[in-house]
């Protein structure tokens, strides 16, 4: 249904049959018009965008991509009260993801366009950290004082709710507006209208500090299991609000990103459909280049066992069987570290830990693998069955035990466990694998 409603609307498009094109629109909803605007082209785009009503506008901007969202306020650049109105109703948080991805000239000439009020949020939340947890809050809460009765705190919130993210929580602050504890809205409607807000306090709460990664925002919703949590400074005191939507974002982005950093992608590409050829190439090429030479080694190790494989020509057969052996257990091994330590179920003092459980796994499927390896060479080279045998256990062994330290590694380096991508892994686990291979072979075979 979506994809016919799409081409409608780009058919009265260019037959300029407006009408016709309003009334289609309004039989879509926020996110079926955000994907409609995704989809066109900048002229298609600014076109439907700009038949919106203003609360639709709101909404459907806070859908579109970032590439989609700068199209649409060039293209209204002219029209600068326009802009000015988009960018004063978006959320706070919404707003400031918005300019924090822009030039700084751009994000600074819109920043003028801003209400006074709007600008002084926008230029508070800017000045946190990237990628910290103060650019991902939103200021607009509902926050009562112990001493409010029930029936004043709905009176409150019916005065101040319109403008809050989410009513779910309302948050207790003392007159310094130190956070004291977050009550959920069903406490406050199910507790009689004369009790105090005191009464209902346990004073046990979970928050987020500002200056903390974004990261760690994600791994507290997920163990708190909450749909929105407080956000304080240092000393205690409430800044604003994060809300589970926001984290969802954040969650899809830095799995996007940790992903393709494994596929060796040197940032994350957000859409290969939108992206610019060049824009891919320079995202693939570094890697991809330095690993050219990392390569290089295993050709050199080869070269140095020349008179090993001109005694047994047999060995090159297995070669590719065994290296890629060691790789794949590498990658495997890795994708378990990087996932565990990104959503927090290992902390870094583990690696002892998972050291030697890694190497009792590794070994059962050495062993495993070396008694499959060893069935085929029965058949093809006997002669070699011990050398590959060994061989297998020994580079399963090293890859599965590579692959689980290099995202520790990592991690004691301040990097994202992430770099440690398959590629590099497979490409030192190859170069080990042909060293152990040839030096076990030159050994046992004389």
């Amino acid at each position: 249904m979506l994809n016919f409603d799409v081409k409608t609307l780009f058919r009265y498009i260019r037959k300029k049959s407006w009408k016709e094109l309003r009334a289609a629109m309004q039989n879509l909803d926020h996110l079926q018009l955000a994907e409609a605007i995704d989809r066109g082209s900048e002229f298609e785009s600014i076109v439907l965008f700009r038949f919106l009503s203003r609360a639709q506008a709101k909404e459907v901007f806070q859908e579109l991509s970032h590439d989609k969202q700068e199209d649409i306020v060039q293209g209204l650049a002219e029209q600068a009260s326009q802009v000015a109105d988009l960018l004063n109703d978006m959320e706070p948080d919404d707003r400031t993801a918005f300019l924090e991805e822009l030039p700084g000239e751009v994000a600074q000439r819109l920043m003028q366009l801003l209400t006074p009020d709007n600008r002084a949020v926008a230029t508070r939340l800017l000045g946190y950290p990237e990628d910290s947890i103060g650019r991902l809050m939103t200021p607009e809460y509902v926050a009562v004082r112990p001493h409010f009765t029930v029936e004043e705190t709905l009176a409150h919130i019916r005065r101040f709710g319109h403008d809050s993210e989410t009513l779910n929580v309302i948050y207790v602050v003392d007159d310094k507006w130190r956070l004291l504890d977050g009550l959920r809205i069903r406490e406050v409607i199910l507790a009689s209208p004369e009790q105090r807000i005191s009464d209902l306090m346990d004073y046990k709460y979970d928050s987020l500090n500002a200056f903390d990664d974004q990261e760690a925002a994600v791994a507290a919703f997920k163990k708190y299991d909450r749909v929105v949590l407080p956000v304080v400074d240092t000393k205690g005191i409430l800044l604003g609000i994060v809300t589970v939507d926001d984290i969802l974002d954040i969650a899809e982005e830095e799995g996007t990103e940790d992903f393709q950093k494994f596929g060796a992608v040197q940032d994350a590409i957000i859409s290969p459909l939108q992206a610019t050829v060049s824009f891919l190439y320079k995202k693939r090429v570094l890697w991809l280049l330095a690993l050219v030479f990392v390569n290089i080694f295993s050709g050199a190790v080869i070269q140095n066992f020349e008179n090993v494989l001109a005694n047994a020509l047999s060995l090159v057969f297995f070669l590719p069987l065994l290296i890629d052996s060691g790789g794949n257990a590498g990658s495997q091994s890795a994708t378990l570290m990087i996932r565990a330590l990104a959503v927090g179920d290992v902390q870094l003092r583990d690696w002892t830990k998972l050291l030697g459980k890694e190497l009792i796994v590794s070994l059962l499927l050495g062993l495993t693998m070396a008694l499959g390896v060893s069935f085929i060479s029965a058949f093809r080279a006997p002669e070699i069955m011990l050398v590959l045998a060994i061989t297998m256990t020994a580079i399963v062994m090293v890859g599965s035990l590579l692959g689980m330290l290099l995202p520790f590694i990592f991690t004691k380096l301040k990097m994202d466990p992430a770099t440690a991508s398959a590629p590099l892994i497979t490409s030192l686990a190859d170069i080990l694998g042909v060293l152990i291979y040839f030096t076990v072979a030159s050994r046992l075979l004389g």
